[in-house]
């Protein structure tokens, strides 16, 4: 017998437009950078590098924005990595999702990622996402290196690492995806990013306030 759902406002305006923002400018990029590489041809060479770059300096200036929003909000506090439970989801998502138990750490307003999440969100927004802005920034300023005092750097060094960064992007998307698929339901996760609401079971424990919070949502 299946367990009734409610609904809970789990993410924020700003939260759903970044995160839309952001899916949108890696693809463009993930699609404009191949292209350069000489990969495939889909919007032309020069159309290519003229995406890439002009995306690729908005993205940075919109991640800045991202930084200051979750200092300000104190959203940061959902990207502190903790090991609890964390074995627990590993296995749920290897062995026990395809038995149809329950998740180990169910989504809240408080807590919106898991273990296994907040290890990765912070690894891409503090690590991996940086160290690839920094080396396209590199590349795309290569003529101003000698200004910048930075001409013992490698052009060729600075390429395959920025490449190999995109392949890492490009695999945590492919990852991505396929987890956005694995709530209650095909398009469940989906829907809750683009409505803001997600659907929990009835028995996962709602505090009053993160209630009131719903409802204050709907005004």
């Amino acid at each position: 017998m299946s367990k009734k759902m409610i609904n809970i406002y789990l993410y924020t305006r700003y939260e759903r437009f970044w995160h839309w923002l952001q899916a949108v400018s890696i693809i463009l990029l993930l699609l404009s950078g191949f292209e350069v590489h000489g990969v495939y041809t889909l919007f032309g060479f020069q159309t290519a590098v003229t995406m890439h770059n002009f995306v690729g300096l908005a993205w940075l200036i919109a991640f800045a924005f991202f930084v200051f929003w979750i200092f300000t909000t104190g959203e940061w506090r959902q990207y502190i990595p903790t090991t609890k439970k964390l074995l627990s989801v590993i296995r749920y998502y290897s062995y026990g999702i395809f038995r149809g138990e329950a998740h180990p750490v169910p989504k809240r307003i408080d807590a919106k990622h898991n273990p296994l999440q907040r290890l990765t969100y912070l690894g891409l927004a503090a690590f991996l996402l940086p160290f690839q802005m920094v080396t396209g920034f590199l590349y795309w300023g290569y003529n101003s290196w000698a200004s910048w005092g930075l001409s013992g750097l490698s052009l060729r060094v600075i390429g395959v690492l920025h490449t190999l960064g995109a392949f890492s992007i490009l695999t945590f998307l492919v990852i991505h995806v396929y987890m956005t698929t694995t709530g209650h339901s095909l398009l469940a996760h989906i829907r809750a990013m683009i409505s803001g609401w997600e659907e929990v079971s009835e028995d996962t424990p709602i505090e009053a306030w993160e209630q009131a919070r719903s409802k204050r949502s709907t005004t």
